[in-house]
């Protein structure tokens, strides 16, 4: 079918309308729910914003058949569905984004479009539905970013053994930003505060991301944590690559 839509909002929202309708007794649509259920699915960024209904459902009829069993009447229906697109809809109308997002993608695309720049976009999109995964993104951006810089300046390190806290130490080297570069006590007291806020995000993934095995104990990071780590490692790499960028301008 032809695409009518003018954004990816027009798409959820008509997305919705489609459920909505078939909730309350309207049999038509199949081929448009078709065609924009394959788009969100098949797009990474959304993906994990979709209700599992829409996952799980090919065909408006096999959505049909699970909400006419889960609620009774069409208000119930109603409510479960814009309740179940809220996050979607949200991260459409930029409700989760933050002043440092727009900056630091536009910042960490113009770096490296591939690599360092998805791992930001995994970090952000993880940030809200998936606290575990979005540290541990998080963890990766800081990382990605330290080897990207490194290999630019042909500084050697070893891929398979080099701990983060170990990466950022040869990176803050090499762009003079390691506080014992420095003789301002202000100079010093920040870049030692980013060092620790790399070692802590370090640290914090190997207890709270999603890269291990957890225990029956273990604790559970909550959305402010991972909010926390991806601002954080978003604003450090910001820090690196604008750092670097004016390096190589001298």
């Amino acid at each position: 079918m032809q695409d009518q839509y003018a954004n990816d909002l027009e798409r959820a929202q008509s997305l919705q309308n489609i459920l909505i309708a078939t909730a309350t007794g309207n049999k038509e649509g199949g081929a448009d729910y078709r065609y924009l259920r394959a788009y969100f699915v098949d797009f990474s960024a959304y993906n994990s914003l979709l209700p599992s209904f829409i996952r799980t459902n090919r065909e408006l009829s096999q959505f049909w058949q699970f909400i006419k069993e889960k609620y009774g009447s069409y208000a119930e229906r109603r409510a479960y569905i814009w309740q179940e697109l809220t996050p979607l809809l949200d991260h459409l109308e930029g409700r989760n984004s933050r002043p440092l997002d727009t900056q630091t993608s536009s910042t960490l695309k113009a770096f490296d479009s591939d690599s360092v720049h998805s791992a930001w976009q995994r970090a952000l999109e993880r940030r809200t539905t998936d606290p575990e995964g979005a540290i541990t993104s998080a963890r990766t951006l800081l990382e990605t970013v330290c080897k990207h810089i490194l290999d630019n300046r042909k500084i050697s390190y070893d891929a398979n053994k080099v701990e983060l806290h170990e990466l950022y130490k040869l990176t803050a080297s090499e762009l003079n930003l390691s506080p014992s570069q420095h003789t301002e006590d202000v100079f010093k007291q920040i870049l030692g505060g980013c060092s620790a806020i790399v070692s802590g995000l370090g640290t914090l993934r190997n207890r709270l991301g999603d890269a291990h095995g957890k225990g029956q104990n273990t604790a559970k990071p909550a959305t402010r944590h991972a909010e926390l780590a991806v601002n954080l490692a978003g604003a450090v790499s910001l820090f690196l690559v604008s750092t670097w960028q004016l390096r190589n301008k001298t």
